[in-house]
């Protein structure tokens, strides 16, 4: 009869002369570094010359009443949350349609198409103006063929389809792929009770990606509030938005001080619905 008795385990390798152990923590202080100098120094910076004058002499809170009471400042919140929420609710229902077709209606193509759709992310999003003014500019095709369309592309509704067709893609994506794990056997039951299409979508589909959809337009949201290439190259004059306005008063009007009040209450809006969306895509993973 014959044992079979396992090794012993081999002694431990002594260290190595000379070598040096390099704490973890040491590791995380070149990105800690990188964000305070990168991020967070700037933000600082800006923050504090709110409170200061155009002079950059300190000013307390004036800067702040001054700007916040200024009717052109509150004329053009106004105008970014309006093309925002427009740009927002427009993409829900652009994206939504084009991710139900794409998942449930079959077609030669459709991944083909469901690429094409997610390469417009790549563009600079001045393209989008530039190629709608070609299309319905002024001087554009539409105007060539002998229809007028004035100028729309200089309007405010100009700049929320320029916005729709460059974010649409951030809610194809998200909803495709909801309605990717949606169970098909559930649709098949719906309609053997006798469901129309249309009540399929409204009562089986749609309430199943809530949460996906929510997601999309609170970072649709996020993204058109803040949006400065489309609005730029758009040149609509009456269509002035906090980002334009920011970039008017320190650029053009060198009043840093009450840019800054603008830049910050952007950041701070911008923060709101960040987190918003983070929170909807937390429920949507859960």
């Amino acid at each position: 009869m014959t044992a079979v008795l396992d090794a012993p385990p081999a002694p431990p390798a002594p260290p190595a002369e000379g070598r040096f152990a390099v704490p973890r923590w040491v590791w995380v202080l070149p990105p800690v570094a990188l964000i305070l100098v990168a991020v967070v120094y700037p933000l600082v910076g800006i923050v504090a010359r709110t409170f200061t004058d155009k002079a950059e002499r300190p000013a307390g809170f004036a800067t702040w009443r001054d700007t916040l009471t200024d009717g052109a400042v509150l004329r053009a919140l106004g105008t970014t949350l309006e093309v925002a929420v427009l740009s927002t609710v427009g993409c829900l229902i652009a994206g939504t349609f084009l991710a139900l077709v794409l998942a449930f209606v079959p077609f030669p193509g459709a991944g083909a198409v469901a690429r094409l759709i997610e390469v417009v992310v790549s563009f600079p999003s001045f393209l989008i103006p530039l190629a709608l003014g070609v299309l319905l500019g002024p001087v554009g095709v539409l105007q060539a063929v002998g229809l007028p369309t004035g100028s729309f592309t200089t309007s405010l509704w100009g700049v929320v389809l320029a916005e729709i067709a460059f974010y649409t893609p951030f809610v194809v994506r998200p909803m495709l792929a909801a309605f990717g794990r949606f169970p098909t056997v559930q649709i098949d039951v719906a309609s053997s009770l006798g469901a129309g299409p249309v009540r399929i979508i409204g009562t089986v589909i749609l309430p199943a990606a809530l949460p996906a959809l929510a997601a999309a337009g609170s970072l649709t949201f996020l993204l058109t509030l803040n949006e400065f290439g489309i609005v730029l190259f758009t040149g609509a004059k009456d269509v002035i938005t906090v980002p334009m306005l920011v970039y008017t008063r320190s650029i053009v009007g060198q009043d840093f001080a009450s840019a800054a009040v603008l830049a910050t209450v952007q950041l701070i809006i911008s923060v709101g619905a960040y987190a918003v969306y983070r929170a909807l895509m937390k429920k949507g993973t859960h």
